[in-house]
């Protein structure tokens, strides 16, 4: 293909990008036209001083945008060549994407795009119906097309090991007065574009739950509703932990997470364990796995919700000025 992406192609796969996954829906990407390329920039601005102090989160919710725009551009026809961290003297570019040989999409990818829209975190109890062995082969197929893997923890003593991982890094991070007030900050009560709404923020925590809650809307459960007692834990992991490794984990998350909707199937994610490096580090060697854990999944069946709000498109553009 000689001629480059266009300002068309850009805006058509932004209203996918926009729907990636972030820590407490901050959005932290924007999308630049440069030169007939597509451009991947995090947000500094958008980085979570408290719970994202090294900005992990920021190039996993990038890396997830990165996914959707990949899947976005196949589904039109036009896919691309993806280069990571291109330019060292921008830290902040984290890909960028020039037009491949022009083909037509695989049914596989048109699944994947197809689930964007229907991707949600669901924060609510799921139903006690185990996830069959063919849909956990299909999510552990899904990381490894993304170069990273999955770990998929079955039975009530694996859960609880990494329940009391979980739960202790949960307590670490709470007793920090900076961590819950940037949590309470992107709260929303009230409609917004970005942030977590109060409706979506699942129930309040009680002592018999096994996983922890970050703690989001603060309802109280109904009689019955309890967490599963054996929920599937997926550990989502890549083979190192670099700026790029992490880019790379992020669009793992996001073909996990599409894979999962296609399925059928509801998700959570629980990044506390992650966020503490001696939580992080006990996970690791509690796997055995060689590599490093990037987030973990929360899998299972659930009642149908609604995704969290996104910002206008336009505000994450940036698109080269026509002259007059």
């Amino acid at each position: 293909m000689d001629i480059g992406y266009t300002s068309a192609h850009l805006r058509t796969a932004a209203v996918d990008a926009v729907r990636a996954p972030s820590l407490h829906n901050t959005q932290p990407w924007r999308l630049r036209l440069r030169g007939g390329g597509i451009e991947v920039l995090a947000d500094p601005a958008r980085r979570l001083p408290a719970t994202d102090p090294s900005g992990w989160g920021v190039r996993i919710a990038c890396g997830a945008a990165l996914f959707n725009l990949r899947i976005a551009l196949a589904v039109a026809g036009i896919p691309a060549r993806v280069r990571l961290r291109p330019d060292p003297a921008e830290p902040d570019l984290l890909a960028r994407l020039v037009p491949d040989v022009p083909r037509r999409p695989t049914p596989g990818e048109q699944s994947l795009h197809a689930a964007i829209p229907r991707r949600f975190s669901n924060r609510m109890p799921f139903w006690p119906n185990p996830v069959p062995a063919d849909a956990r082969w299909r999510l552990g197929e899904a990381a490894r097309a993304e170069q990273c893997w999955l770990e998929l923890l079955i039975g009530v003593s694996a859960v609880a090991a990494f329940g009391e991982i979980a739960r202790g890094a949960h307590r670490v991070l709470e007793r920090d007065p900076a961590y819950r007030s940037e949590r309470e900050r992107w709260l929303r009560q009230e409609p917004a574009p970005d942030g977590v709404p109060a409706s979506a923020g699942g129930p309040l925590s009680e002592p018999q739950d096994v996983l922890p809650a970050r703690g989001f809307g603060g309802r109280e459960r109904a009689p019955g509703r309890d967490f599963e007692p054996e929920p599937l834990v997926g550990v989502l992991g890549s083979v190192g932990n670099t700026a790029v490794d992490q880019v790379v984990a992020g669009q793992a998350l996001q073909r996990v997470l599409l894979t999962a909707t296609d399925a059928g199937l509801s998700v959570s994610m629980l990044s506390q364990p992650i966020e503490v490096p001696t939580a992080r580090e006990q996970l690791r060697l509690s796997l055995g796995r060689f590599g490093t854990p990037q987030m973990v999944l929360r899998i299972g069946y659930g009642q149908p919700g609604r995704p969290t709000p996104r910002r206008a498109v336009d505000e994450v553009l940036d698109l080269p000025v026509v002259p007059a």
